[in-house]
């Protein structure tokens, strides 16, 4: 048996997991936290089995202990224990994994042999504690589905031309981490490429979309923007979302659908490219030189009733991506707020 909060699950508990694997032919993993904690007891389990999929005889059970901790307390220990009992079910414990010094009075109140894996953090130097303290410092202790739940995203929206994906890829250099790009360019694009097919001569003007269209749009960046959200860091920019994808559905199809607004997502900060200080470029793909400002409206305007925080970058780019560096920064310096699980009484 092992248990614990997991909150959130890092490398030592997986570590820990892996040695109880490693020597038992069953073993059941108890993720108890209390109600006041921040990350939903779903999620790590979730993330758990996922993480231990390989291990098919380790199965996670979870249960809230909002008991106490006091570990001079009998009964105290035996609320918790029977918390864990009842997890656990009819299997029989013959041994309890723990990297923590109550493990040994747990596994004695199992008639359990205790198992101490790393006690002292030296082979893995982090703890729940210090996840929740500094989630950027301790990244790399977390696992793909973690980080996922973790990362701030952050959204650069604006009209055509006015400089968003080379925002977003600044940032992106910046900070060292991954980026999204807009997939409505790329479908942009293949649409245009199949029109030249059959007609040579074809541009942009005359690529049509349809509701369809914008719900792919919608689909593949947020399947895009997950798929990175797992494999970066603590911060991920975004070129578009689903917010902006309806005001350009609105732009082409005069409103926009039930559907794409419905998959409108809560990003932490939004970046907002003006189009004044950014002359038009006409690179082929696009076709709104004269709608910028009407965008650029309407963009502030759909961003102002979200309750999400927006930046607005006007300016140079040196001036844009000072502003925008200095939004991201405080997004990180606030952390992320994640309340104090039960601790032992004094």
């Amino acid at each position: 048996m092992v248990v614990g909060k997991f909150y959130p699950p890092h490398a030592g508990h997986h570590a820990l997991i892996g040695a109880a694997a490693a020597r038992c032919a069953a073993v059941t993993v108890v993720v108890a936290p209390s109600r006041r904690e921040s990350i939903p007891l779903a999620d790590r389990l979730d993330w758990l089995r996922e993480v231990h999929a390989g291990t098919p005889w380790v199965r996670f059970v979870g249960r809230y202990d909002d008991h106490p901790v006091d570990y001079a307390d009998p009964a105290a220990w035996e609320a918790h224990c029977s918390v864990f009992r009842e997890a656990v079910g009819d299997r029989p414990v013959d041994a309890v994994f723990s990297s923590e010094a109550y493990g040994v009075e747990l596994a004695r109140r199992f008639d359990a042999v205790p198992v101490t894996v790393d006690p002292d953090r030296r082979d893995l130097p982090v703890s729940g504690t210090a996840v929740r303290a500094d989630p950027v410092a301790n990244w790399r202790w977390l696992a793909p589905p973690v980080r996922a739940w973790f990362v701030r995203r952050v959204v650069v929206v604006g009209a055509e031309s006015t400089g968003t994906t080379t925002m977003a890829a600044a940032l992106g250099a910046h900070y060292g981490t991954a980026w999204v790009p807009e997939y409505g360019r790329e479908l942009t694009a293949r649409k245009l490429a199949r029109l030249r097919e059959a007609r040579p001569e074809a541009t942009v003007f005359d690529v049509t979309w349809d509701r369809d269209d914008f719900l792919e749009v919608v689909r593949a960046q947020q399947a895009a923007e997950d798929a990175a959200a797992r494999s970066g860091g603590p911060l991920l920019i975004c070129d578009t979302d689903a917010r902006a994808t309806a005001v350009w559905e609105e732009r082409y199809l005069g409103s926009a659908s039930a559907a794409v607004r419905a998959a409108a997502r809560r990003p932490a900060l939004y970046l907002l490219t003006d189009h004044r200080d950014v002359p038009f470029t006409d690179d082929g793909l696009r076709d709104g030189e004269h709608l910028r400002a009407w965008m650029t409206d309407r963009f502030r305007a759909e961003l102002a009733g979200c309750g999400v925080p927006v930046v607005e970058l006007t300016g140079s780019h040196e001036e844009r991506l000072a502003r925008a560096v200095a939004g991201c920064d405080a997004l990180l310096s606030a952390g992320w707020g994640l309340a104090d699980p039960l601790v032992p009484q004094a």
